[in-house]
């Protein structure tokens, strides 16, 4: 899927989320965040559900991973890793803060991180 800027500048005044608009708006500012920006301006069944043990198989310790989408609680966490997503169970947050981790937000990480440096994006 890839979405031209013009394209993404369309989808955007379609969502009546505040959160995910505000999202869209930020990632689309930014050129290493135009997948993200892609993702979110698209439809919501392009987002992701993971669960943290994919997060834990495809993740090494101290990483930032981002995820368009939801964590969810199922499996266990054993890295201390940096999660940033659209939403989390409270399930999945508990877990993240027992392993040491962190979980933020994707439009904190937006606007704290501007060159994506560092981030793993997991679809």
């Amino acid at each position: 899927m890839t979405a031209s800027k013009t394209a993404i500048s369309r989808r955007i005044p379609r969502k009546t989320d505040s959160y995910i608009f505000e999202t869209a708006v930020a990632a689309k500012k930014n050129k290493a965040w135009h997948t993200v920006a892609q993702l979110v301006s698209g439809s919501r069944r392009n987002y992701s559900s993971v669960n943290l043990d994919r997060l834990n198989s495809e993740s090494e310790d101290g990483e930032t991973v981002a995820v368009v989408g939801k964590i969810l609680g199922n499996g266990d966490l054993t890295k201390k890793i940096k999660v940033c997503a659209l939403y989390f169970s409270e399930s999945a947050k508990n877990k993240i803060k027992q392993a040491k981790g962190e979980n933020i937000n994707l439009l904190d990480e937006i606007n704290k991180n501007n060159s994506a440096k560092g981030v793993k994006l997991i679809r």
